[in-house]
């Protein structure tokens, strides 16, 4: 039977290349006093910095700055981020980059309106509630995380070597400026990894055996379908508009909730996958592609072969005559395919400089202590098992 569900994502989007003329506009809706905060140098590189500065100052509007936002972002970064606000009473924030940028405003722009530290929302022994937030605003430019248009965020704490996720209302984007060209500068390999991880955030959803919308699997389907068709294209043409555009509005469009329908299986491979970037701080999107096709083996037998059979045959084009379980086999061979040779991602743990030290220790925390209750339900041990199958 399926279950009922509320659906409701109200983040306005400013697609295409000309959308910028309305940032202003957007800003002033919230306030005079702005915060942009964006991470390395490549939006100074690429041309976006003046332009955002520009649109910016001919609003009238007073900006403030925080740079240095780190990829997988660190719990300082949020720290730096609220003292600021609360330094210069910021009235709304301007996120300029991937994920991580977003993620980290996100958190900044909640801890601006309390007076604990900010990662009291996300230490597992507190969770302190997100009830409020400053308005966030974004500016994307790397397809992969979609928390551009999510109530979710994931913040990496070194001193206790947690990475850790976090959903609230409050959280999402008042609005988001999608322009493809921004994401022309983006390298083959992130290229790769963001598409991995976009992937993955589909699988997460379904994945699935409880039964569901039939459109809503015809919808995922076609995300993976675009995703594998244009992720090479833009490694190969890295401004290649249509490639950009198609890769931009399928990472929005995997992670805002609509997918979800009235499924509540928890997620597996990203628990485990913020275990691994946690400690050896490595690419999430290469950490989900390692992750997924041992998860996907390790999970299959007779009561869900079903599903990977759907998979196969409409997003591969697999033969549908061939036996349930070759064609399972086929199906996951073809997505290891597509990660490790057409995106050429590195294939195990080894190489990404992960041994088993702390394959325990991160499985534990994985399933915090119980069992992840997943698409298969996975307890310690069996997360350490599709940890030992990425070490060849």
């Amino acid at each position: 039977m399926m279950n009922d569900f509320i659906y409701d994502i109200p983040v306005r989007i400013y697609f295409g290349r000309d959308q910028l003329k309305n940032l202003g506009a957007e800003l002033k809706k919230h306030g005079t006093r702005v915060l942009m905060t964006y991470g390395g140098g490549s939006i100074k590189r690429i041309g976006l910095y003046d332009r955002v500065v520009k649109e910016i100052k001919e609003a009238g509007l007073q900006l403030f700055e925080l740079s240095g936002i780190e990829p997988n972002p660190r719990i300082d970064s949020v720290r730096r981020g609220v003292q600021m606000c609360k330094e210069h009473d910021i009235d709304v924030l301007l996120a300029v980059g991937g994920g991580s940028t977003i993620d980290a405003t996100k958190f900044m722009a909640a801890g601006a309106c309390v007076d604990h530290d900010p990662w009291d929302f996300l230490d597992l022994g507190k969770r302190a509630p997100i009830e409020q937030a400053l308005p966030i605003v974004s500016i994307l430019t790397l397809s992969a995380t979609g928390s551009e248009m999510d109530s979710g965020g994931v913040i990496s704490n070194p001193e206790t070597k947690d990475k850790i996720g976090r959903q609230a209302p409050a959280l999402l984007p008042k609005a988001s400026f999608l322009d493809p060209t921004n994401t022309f500068s983006v390298t083959p390999y992130q290229t790769a990894c963001g598409a991995a991880d976009m992937m993955s955030h589909i699988f997460e959803v379904y994945f699935n055996m409880t039964p569901d919308l039939y459109m809503l699997d015809c919808f995922m389907e076609g995300l993976l379908k675009t995703i594998i068709r244009y992720a090479p294209i833009a490694m190969r043409e890295p401004d290649n508009y249509e490639a950009r555009a198609n890769l931009m509005w399928a990472s929005s469009w995997a992670i805002n909730g609509f997918i979800n329908g009235g499924k509540q299986k928890a997620w597996s491979c990203h628990p485990m996958e913020h275990e691994l970037s946690a400690i050896y701080d490595i690419t999430h999107g290469l950490g989900l592609a390692i992750l997924t096709p041992r998860w996907m083996e390790y999970c299959l037998d007779e009561t869900t072969v079903s599903k990977y059979v759907q998979f196969g045959v409409n997003v591969f084009g697999i033969d549908p005559t061939l036996q349930p379980m070759e064609i399972a086999h086929e199906a996951i061979q073809r997505l290891s395919d597509f990660f490790f040779n057409t995106l050429q991602l590195k294939r195990t743990f080894p190489e990404v400089g992960i041994d088993e030290t702390h394959f325990a220790t991160m499985a534990r925390k994985s399933v915090q202590g119980g069992t992840l209750p997943g698409f298969k339900p996975l307890q310690q041990h069996d997360v350490e098992a599709i940890f030992k199958m990425c070490m060849q």
